[in-house]
């Protein structure tokens, strides 16, 4: 990690910025992948599996069988803490129901929202070294409980054409039974357009590299949404002389492994805090099976002193992390001052790893800044909000004249006479 030193604020906008991949070569690799699937199908699936992900399976239907055998695969011990995390990632969802509320604007004039589930959807599960079973809980679990009624769920194979067995226990448990052994682009393009085995969803939830969020994005522009331009992993971490330096170490080097693009910035106000943790990234570091990942991502990564707490949560709110550690003293006084972040570990022993398995919260959390404009994925991201307005006479007569007036200076007649037409049918 470079170690930088009380920065001056104007320096602070090239530090927040992102390792990145030429956009002019993500997008024109992005577009040729789906022309060929929107031409080819399935066709064009069983291709691009065999290139990047050297698949020489002749099928990209998961079975039920395969689905069956999963169960065997994975140990009693984890199959346990998998049902526990799915316990508390419900619990916390459910909680986000929010019942109906009719509000009276004017006396005869309700006013109230629905919750409606957006009936398909799309889930990316990022596989290959790092099978993230625990991202079809934090997707596929939320997706149930809003009722959507079809969930379509794509995961890179291996080069047998075989899933990792723990995500497709995670996917039996939460009830997901279309799945297909797809990854990349190629995944996104299928669940974009459809082929005569995946079916076209209406939104695409899930993390993945740069590649799969430059299709997540191109995918918009054929009417699918998206959750949020989620990329590569990050954490930012505010220390102070209250931390545990090998806490920090630990959880800087947590993100780290996730992949060679990923970043991690450290925050202090004492140098010596710095040059602590610092030591314990490299103690630590040794130990990893990930190592050469991680180290990779160090590169990429900054550790920088600045002369108070405060000016640490500026930075950070600049950064706009996708999850941001508070290891300080009093870490609730400083809450308020939190305005950009995805998710937020306070204290001491609130590990990042805690909300990435099973505290409840949402892992699915907006990268690359983007946490200034976007939420985490919820309950709500699963759900349209429709509005509902019932108007009696009594309620025409009161707002009547206003839109009239507001109608007639907009010079939209037709609408002024939709209410003129209401109120004289009252006269007579």
């Amino acid at each position: 990690m470079k170690n930088i030193k009380y920065p001056d604020k104007k320096k602070w906008s090239k530090l927040i910025q992102r390792p990145t991949v030429a956009q002019k070569d993500l997008s024109a690799l992005v577009n040729s992948i789906f022309n060929e699937v929107q031409k080819n199908g399935d066709k064009a699936i069983l291709k691009y599996n065999l290139l990047f992900d050297k698949s020489t399976a002749k099928s990209f239907i998961v079975s039920e069988d395969a689905v069956k055998n999963a169960r065997q695969e994975v140990s009693k011990p984890l199959q346990q803490a998998i049902k526990t995390a799915k316990r508390n990632i419900e619990k916390f969802h459910s909680s986000q129901k929010e019942p109906k509320k009719e509000i009276e604007t004017t006396k005869g004039v309700l006013c109230w929202r629905e919750n409606r589930p957006i009936e398909k959807v799309g889930i990316y599960i990022p596989g290959g070294t790092a099978p993230l079973f625990s991202t079809v809980l934090m997707l596929g679990i939320p997706a149930k409980i809003a009722g959507c009624k079809e969930v379509v769920m794509c995961t890179p194979p291996d080069k047998s054409g075989k899933i990792h067995p723990a995500i497709l226990f995670a996917a039996d448990l939460v009830g997901i039974t279309k799945i297909y052994a797809v990854g990349g682009i190629q995944a996104i393009g299928a669940m974009t357009f459809g082929t005569k085995t995946i079916p076209k969803v209406d939104k695409l939830f899930g993390p993945g590299n740069q590649y799969v969020t430059a299709a997540k994005n191109e995918a918009q522009n054929f009417g699918v949404s998206i959750d949020m331009p989620a990329g590569p992993s990050e954490v930012l971490i505010i220390a102070d002389s209250s931390c545990k330096p090998e806490f920090v170490a630990a959880d800087l080097l947590s993100q780290a492994e996730h992949g060679a693009d990923s970043q991690v910035i450290l925050l202090s106000n004492e140098e010596t805090v710095v040059e602590e943790v610092l030591k314990e990234v490299d103690k630590q570091i040794q130990f990893l099976p990930r190592q050469t990942i991680a180290a990779q991502a160090l590169k990429n990564s900054r550790a920088v002193t600045l002369s108070s707490i405060n000016d640490c949560i500026l930075f950070s709110n600049e950064y706009a992390p996708e999850h941001l550690i508070l290891a300080v003293e009093n870490y609730r006084k400083v809450i308020a001052q939190v305005s950009n972040a995805g998710s937020v570990f306070l204290g001491n022993y609130s590990c990042e790893s805690a909300g990435d398995y099973a505290s409840g919260t949402n892992h699915t959390l907006p990268t690359n800044g983007f946490a200034r404009n976007y939420s985490g994925v919820s309950l709500d991201s699963f759900c349209k909000k429709i509005s509902f307005q019932e108007i009696t006479v009594k309620g025409i007569e009161n707002i009547g004249k206003t839109v009239e007036l507001m109608a007639e200076a907009e010079r939209l007649l037709a609408h002024k006479n939709a209410v003129s037409i209401r109120l004289k049918s009252l006269k007579k």
